[in-house]
């Protein structure tokens, strides 16, 4: 199996370097190797390399930078993404791709399901939506998945962030009004590893299987919750912090002005994907204190 992965810079793309490699040829390109903006040059790369698996980790993903650059955005995220479901279908290829809760509004008082009808509030969720219905029409093979609250060592996100504030500085406030499940990037990699695993082996599941799923970790949390458990463990390997635990404070989201609106609700219902794939995901904890303790090791802080 020849899979072209896109996208290996970002955290996701990193991670799945290392799921992926054991399952055979895996042909890796980032940022250097593919202009997703240049579309021309999207469709002669797959061409160039004719996978049977397309995986595409990359993303325009700057929320609030895509409103006023909605153009750039829509190109990576719905024309670059359709053009990839077009080769797909013409290899008869399997897609595999990520999307993200952003594709809802958040107004929803219970985790999101797969079938929930969409209502991005941003350009970033509205690109994201349509790039997704634009592999549906597109009629290839696929696998949609849909995560949120992304994080790894590597990259820009919300516990490194978190962290290295609580390195600096004598309080930190936090949202806490805003829930969802942190998901480490080699959560999701290992998953997508073991589903196509799992195809490889019986193609007539992805026949039957393909479509769109939920993938997150377990359970729930707040931004502030989430945040006075990452100083916790932080104190717990004596991490030298300047804030405890105790001086991590909570705030309304409204307390941030952000140009993109964001979902208050990002959970995500994963049974479907449990079910299909024979899958337990574990709790969000079981990750985040992976995390601190990768940090600590490769002192990274």
């Amino acid at each position: 199996m020849k899979t072209l992965l896109i996208g290996k810079d970002g955290q996701v793309g990193w991670e799945l370097q290392r799921a992926l490699s054991p399952l055979g040829e895996l042909v890796s390109l980032g940022r250097q190797q593919i202009d997703l903006t240049d579309i021309d040059a999207v469709r002669d790369c797959v061409r160039a390399h004719r996978p049977k698996v397309i995986v595409n980790a990359a993303a325009y993903t700057a929320v609030d930078k895509a409103e006023t650059e909605p153009e750039q955005a829509r190109l990576v995220n719905d024309h670059a993404v359709k053009t990839l479901a077009e080769e797909a279908l013409r290899l008869e290829s399997l897609f595999v791709h990520y999307s993200t809760d952003y594709v809802f509004d958040g107004n929803k008082t219970t985790a999101y399901q797969e079938d929930d009808e969409t209502s991005p509030l941003s350009v970033y969720g509205r690109t994201k939506r349509d790039g997704e219905n634009a592999i549906r029409k597109s009629g290839c093979k696929h696998l949609i998945f849909r995560t949120s609250w992304v994080y790894s060592v590597y990259g820009t996100n919300f516990p490194l962030a978190i962290l290295r504030r609580a390195l600096e500085r004598d309080r930190i406030d936090v949202v806490s009004d805003s829930v969802g499940a942190p998901t480490s990037a080699s959560l999701i990699a290992d998953v997508t590893a073991h589903v196509l695993y799992r195809s490889v082996w019986d193609p007539a599941l992805t026949k039957s299987a393909g479509g769109t799923y939920h993938l997150t970790a377990s359970g729930e949390t707040s931004w502030y919750e989430y945040a006075k458990f990452l100083v916790g463990q932080a104190e717990k390997k004596k991490i030298p912090l300047k804030v405890t635990s105790n001086m991590v404070f909570p705030v309304s989201a409204d307390t941030y002005k952000t140009v993109a609106k964001r979902p208050k609700n990002s959970l995500l219902d994963n049974r479907k994907l449990c079910a299909q794939f024979g899958l337990v995901l574990p709790g969000w904890e079981t990750h985040v204190e992976r995390f601190v303790d990768e940090l600590v090791w490769a002192k990274l802080l």
